[in-house]
């Protein structure tokens, strides 16, 4: 007779030769959750969140239809991991009804897809016995249809591992199977028997979290998607919604191919995620009918703000791991672009970490349940597997694993915690075993508490560690009927006047007597023998803690009702009457900030282990822009959301905590404060950010709505420096987190992440910063424009402040009545905002370069590409006397380098920088005016740095235009934009320095007339890392310097002055020719860089103009398709994006001038970095699409001239040209006359490149 045929991965535990598992519910269908609405399952709320604290619907639990769905995402994907074919979606849909735990159902295969009915095989029954059958090859494998029955029925047909004989069925789909095998009479003893079963397995379910040998399990297998972190299905299901596609088409893609579809080859690596992007992307734009950017989809799916682990699951994993079980993780994922697997879990979560792109092999393959268990040291039946798809659930449960469904992390930890037998979830909300670096003495502590409440308790004390807060470890104490928190001072030597536990507990007692809401304070001891610090006791006061200031889960007006509570309580707290609360001597009265703003410098300054430049510059900034006018009320110091607790039922602030830092004060201070979360993102470690969020959508105030609703409750009006308060806030808790890292670096810090906080410190700095740069730009806006500027450069003059840091850079200048740098501290947008002298040079500037440069540019371009090229042409010597005798000479030295206008123009930075433009419209006209590179740069070096020995020798010479000069900085065989790795020697002995090095793309040392090489080179290689190398002056004269050749970008040389390679060979330098001193050479360049910077992306901008020009000229004059080519949309974009383009790169390279004038060139590190990436970039843009309109013939001037600047552009800073000439394979030959034809490391050569220089190299010898 002929039975059931059995999946042979599926062997059910009777087969195995073990007794049937009992359901772990008493209920068959208890554990089943409500139907899950939008987003459900994406973000895990917290258990005292008001979504957890919401009665369930009726039905959760019971096994109604809507109880059981499954949302169709879930089922597809499901198919998908599972390796489903074609007509699994069809059969995903009929899947989708069922919840049923792994294991119940009807345990009838069908093979897939559906047979025709002249092709359908009879099933046989499997014979039961401890054997596996073999793995069947992919193709072949066959999955159980599950049938859902109610009650005995389900016992029947293979529910609870039974198999019932004489039952012949066919794969007719699930309505005829289910038809025949009700109709055989061979049914009705075997009814009456499961009936029975089923009744009293209802009774045992007390017993179900134990092996049927009665020991507990010892081992937790975790999925991750969906379980640990959100599913991918929930994640695209949200990002279709946000960008447009239609619902269901990622899913769609995933499934398709089954397991030998791209999702699946992906995740077992047997393809590159650009194969898998570009094939996933073909997918889902055909089943959509449009375009889907899955690259975004990806990065979204991959991104930190998705990422998060669900809070619930790593306590339930710490709560595991706390009771000697072992925990893994089994998880389908792949490798990112970076080459590391998705893997964003703390691995030390786990004892065994199991990955499909490592392992080659997905589930539900058993092998990989396998490989999981025996690097467990364990067997099927002492683990337990969770997971959110209902074929790898199936796939553990055949191995005798027991499974876990997971439609939501809170449901599913119930569910384990009743397998298990112990909680999973600490009654006391935010809290956790105490840190093995935070224990305290439990004896001592216990007789403290029975003296002070008079308390004989017999039970244990019980005593948990709140994970909230940084600064003051805070405990939860349960000493028989008592509930109460702890709060002490951190262990080992603390910083003065901080963690200061006395202080909290005067200011809660006093406030809560004048209505502040605050818990009770019981009792403050200062005797350090009974814990060892000094602590305070309160009483517990039970609420919510909303730690995202998001509030996921809550109702928009639900957000604002909290933002308002906040609010007011806040105005609460500074319209305290300071006298009548006893709190008139609790702070010094007035100058608040200033004192903040020293103490916070010195604790900064206490805890400090490395450099910071952003906190260098506030720490400089904050003491000379402090507020006029200050009103003193009591200060929180720390009032934030995550510092109040809230009514569980209503938007009621019961309590305000962590008053380690309140004080008298500023109540601005706290307003900026408490807005911090508004400016960072969402993401953001240490708390959590809105800058990255919908506020309007989410119905939370924005932070300017959030200040104008403070000061309607105070009565006051809005401020107008905020920015400075948001300054300042950041500031203090940038010096915060350093205080907190420092602290780890010990084993001090409560937090278990405070470790992290290293690189916080400079991301709040830098947000810090910004906010100093706005209030600058404000109080520049309101300047008036008829008054001589007589103020420092970011704020009205007034008296040195005598809270100025000692040892500080001051940036207030001497009073000039004269109105000629009026822009000195303003940033000029345009031409027309300079002062009245700067606007009349720039004025002579383009009539010299209408006049006499743009007519000379065609000779010029004929000599350039003339065998006489490496000659100086006559004609830029001419245009040299002219601009001399114009006064349009030395234009680029700063005025902050020269401000005797001694050697130059005296000009800001901002000025030159419009000056600048003008010139860059033609690649001649720098040299013309005696401001191109290196010579500004050199020049510029020597007038900051050099002897008057060296001024008077190489200085005056390249100010009057009779020598030119090169900087011999980068090597080869390192990455010379570092410095510090340069590899030259300069070694002393007896009166000289002898050189030795090896250098290229040396700008400017092939003109015959470089005199002067300023060499930069090692003279200590053992001391500190930036104070090794040295800057020497080296006559280009000296024996020793050997150029092998020129370098060319595109085949380009620039010559006459081009790119050189150069050995230096025991070169011998006087001692005097060093620059500054041994060891100065990294301050030297870091120096020389900032105004060089300006100047090359100010020229490039100007060269882009002179390219649109040209675009917009020869878009009117020629016709294409009946209409003039200006009229063609296409060519209508490209206009409009060039001219954007060059707006915004504009703004930026004039911000950083702008910085550099009123700050310095160290303050504007990060701006001169960005403009060195933005301008070339779009230089490169606007001239390629000016080439694009002009390469048509008729054109052939134009078209050279907008083909030159493209090739020259690669020279317009010297990092764009290395990046250049790499990308042009232009390689080193020491010693041999033209590179090789073949470079191992980079490939070959174009000939055509190696026949150019051939021909070059000839006619140089």
């Amino acid at each position: 007779m002929k039975g059931v045929r059995r999946d042979p991965n599926h062997l059910s535990a009777s087969s195995r030769g073990e007794s049937p598992r009992r359901d772990p519910s008493p209920n068959p269908d208890s554990g089943r959750t409500s139907p899950r609405g939008p987003g459900a399952g994406f973000r895990s709320e917290p258990a005292d969140s008001p979504a957890a604290l919401k009665p369930k619907p009726a039905g959760t639990g019971d096994c109604s239809a809507s109880s059981r769905r499954m949302t169709t995402s879930d089922t597809l994907i499901g198919q998908a991991l599972a390796g489903a074919g074609p007509g699994g979606l069809r059969r995903g849909w009929e899947e989708s009804l069922e919840a049923e735990q792994p294991g119940e159902g009807c345990a009838v295969a069908a093979s897939e897809p559906p047979s025709p009915p002249q092709q359908q095989q009879q099933l046989r029954e499997q014979p039961s016995g401890p054997q596996q059958a073999a793995l069947p090859p992919p193709g072949l494998r066959r999955r159980p249809v599950r049938l859902r029955m109610r009650g005995p029925a389900r016992a029947l047909i293979g529910c609870g591992r039974s198999h019932v004989a004489g039952v012949s069925t066919r794969s007719l789909g699930p309505n005829m199977c289910l038809r025949r095998l009700m109709q055989s009479s061979q049914l009705q003893q075997a009814w009456r028997v499961a009936f029975l079963k089923h009744v009293q397995g209802r009774h045992q379910g007390a017993q179900r979290w134990t092996h049927p040998g009665g020991s507990t399990y010892r081992a937790v297998i975790f999925d991750m998607g969906g379980v640990l972190i959100p599913s991918p299905g929930r994640v695209a299901a949200e990002w279709e919604l946000q960008n447009h596609i239609p619902s269901g088409t990622i899913v769609k893609a995933l499934i398709s191919g089954g397991e030998n579809g791209p999702w699946m080859k992906f995740m077992r690596a047997e393809i590159t995620r650009e194969d898998f992007l570009q094939e996933f992307g073909r997918l889902c734009s055909e089943i959509s009918k449009t375009s889907v950017p899955v690259d975004s989809f990806f990065s979204l799916l991959t991104s930190e703000r998705v990422v998060k682990q669900f809070p619930v699951m790593t306590e339930a994993i710490t709560q595991i791991r706390a009771k000697g079980l072992q925990t893994a993780v089994l998880s389908n994922n792949f490798y990112l672009p970076n080459g590391k697997s998705f893997l964003p879990l703390d691995q030390k979560q786990f004892d065994v970490v199991v990955e499909s792109c490592l392992e080659g092999v997905c589930k539900p393959d058993p092998r990989i349940y396998k490989l999981c268990l025996e690097r467990l040291g364990r067997q099927p039946s002492e683990s337990i597997f969770l997971d959110d798809l209902g074929p790898n659930l199936k796939a553990a449960a055949s191995l005798g694993i027991h499974t876990i469904k997971v439609h939501d992390p809170e449901t599913a930890v119930k569910e384990l915690e009743t397998l298990l037998g112990f909680p999973l979830r600490t009654a006391v909300p935010n809290t956790r075993p105490v840190r093995k670096t935070m224990e305290i003495p439990r004896d001592s502590l216990e007789k403290y508490l029975k003296d002070l409440l008079g308390t004989q308790a017999t039970g244990p004390l019980e005593l948990l560690q709140f994970d909230h807060g940084q600064s003051n470890p805070t405990y939860y104490i349960k000493l028989a009927n008592q509930q109460l928190v702890l709060r002490k001072k951190p262990p080992g030597t603390l910083l003065p006047s901080v963690h200061a536990v006395e202080r909290e507990f005067r200011i809660m007692k006093a406030l809560a007597n004048v209505g502040v809401p605050v818990p009770k304070v019981l009792d403050l001891c200062e005797d350090s023998r009974v814990i060892g610090t000094p602590f305070y006791l309160m009483e517990y006061c039970p609420g919510l803690i909303y730690k995202e200031p998001s509030l996921p889960g809550l109702e928009p007006s639900q957000r604002r009702a909290i933002y308002t509570a906040m609010n007011r309580v806040l105005c609460k707290i500074h319209s305290v009457d300071l006298k009548a609360a006893g709190l008139e001597d609790y702070g010094k009265h007035g100058d608040y900030i200033a004192r903040q703003v020293q103490t916070w410098i010195k604790q900064y300054r206490a805890s400090e282990t490395s450099t910071i430049p952003a906190m260098e510059r506030l720490i400089e900034w904050l003491p000379l822009h402090l507020p006029r006018q200050q009103k003193t009320t009591v200060v929180h110091g720390d009032f934030r959301l995550d510092n109040l607790l809230f009514h569980p039922e209503t938007a009621e602030v019961l309590a305000v905590l962590d008053w380690e830092l309140s004080t008298l004060g500023d109540p601005l201070a706290d307003v900026a404060y408490n807005c911090l979360a508004h400016h960072l993102p969402s993401n953001f470690p240490i708390q959590p950010g809105l800058s990255d969020c919908d506020l309007t959508e989410l119905g939370i105030p924005t932070a300017e709505e959030y200040f104008r609703m403070y000061c309607l409750h105070m009565g006051i009006p809005p401020t107008e420096n905020w920015n400075f308060y948001m300054a300042f806030s950041f500031f203090r808790i940038a010096a915060i987190l350093q205080g907190v890292y420092k602290r780890s670096l010990t084993g001090q810090a409560s937090s278990a992440s405070a470790e992290q906080t290293a690189k916080l410190t400079e991301f709040m700095s830098n947000l810090a910063w910004d906010f100093a740069i706005k209030e600058g730009f404000r109080v520049f806006k309101e300047m008036p424009a008829t008054k001589p500027l007589t103020r420092s450069h970011h704020t009205w003059a007034r008296p040195q402040s005598l809270l100025r840091t000692p040892g500080t850079r001051s940036y207030i200048t001497s009073t000039d009545s004269s109105p000629a740098h009026a822009s000195k501290g303003a940033l000029v947008f345009s031409p027309e905002g300079l002062s009245p002298p700067v606007r009349e040079l720039y004025q002579r500037l383009k009539q010299f370069m209408e006049r006499h440069v743009y007519p000379a540019e065609p000779e010029l371009q004929r000599h350039q590409a003339s065998a006489e090229r490496w000659t100086p042409s006559p004609l830029v010597e001419d245009l040299k006397e002219k601009a001399k005798a114009e006064g349009l000479w030395n234009l680029f030295l700063p005025l902050e380098t020269d401000p005797e206008k001694k050697y130059g123009a005296g000009l800001t930075n901002v000025e030159y920088a419009h000056l600048c433009e003008v010139m860059g419209t033609s690649l001649y006209a720098p040299e013309i005016f005696n401001c191109s590179a290196p010579d500004t740069g050199n020049m510029e070096l020597l007038v900051r740095y050099g002897t008057e020995e060296q001024k008077a020798r190489w200085l005056i010479p390249l100010l009057e235009g009779k020598a030119r000069s090169c900087f011999a900085m980068t090597e080869p065989q390192v990455a010379s934009s570092d410095a510090t790795n340069i590899e030259s020697s300069i070694r002393e002995e007896d009166d000289f320095y002898v050189v030795n090095g090896h250098k290229w793309w040396i700008s400017g040392i092939l003109d015959p007339r470089c005199q002067l090489c300023v060499f930069m080179g090692k003279t200590d290689p053992q001391a500190p890392r930036h104070q090794q190398q040295s800057v020497l002056l080296v006559p280009m004269d000296t024996p020793g310097i050997k150029i092998i050749r020129p370098l060319t970008v595109y085949g380009l040389e620039d010559a006459p002055g081009g790119h050189g390679e150069v050995r230096f060979e025991q070169v011998r330098v006087p001692k005097e020719n060093m620059v500054l001193g041994p060891g100065r050479g990294f301050e030297i360049a870091q120096g020389r860089l900032g105004p060089g910077r300006i100047h090359h992306c100010m020229r490039l901008i100007g060269c882009s103009e002179r390219a649109l020009a040209l675009m917009k000229a020869r878009a009117k004059s020629r016709v294409a398709f009946g209409k003039p080519l200006v009229e063609q949309g296409t060519v209508l974009a490209d206009i409009a994006q060039s001219r954007v383009e060059i707006e915004q790169a504009r703004l930026l390279v004039l911000k950083a001038a702008h910085v550099m004038d009123v700050a310095g060139n160290k303050a504007a590190a990060l701006d001169i970095a960005m403009i060195k990436m933005v301008a070339p970039s779009m230089a490169y843009r606007v001239i390629d699409r000016a080439v694009q309109v002009s390469t048509d013939g008729g054109s052939l001037v134009r078209f050279n001239h907008l083909q030159q600047m493209q090739k020259l552009l690669s020279f317009s800073c010297p990092t764009s040209c290395k990046l250049t000439a790499a990308l042009c394979r232009t390689f080193s030959t020491h010693d041999f006359p033209f590179p090789p034809q073949n470079d191992p490391m980079r490939g070959p050569i174009p000939t055509s490149i190696l026949n150019t220089w051939k021909q070059k190299h000839r006619k140089i010898k």
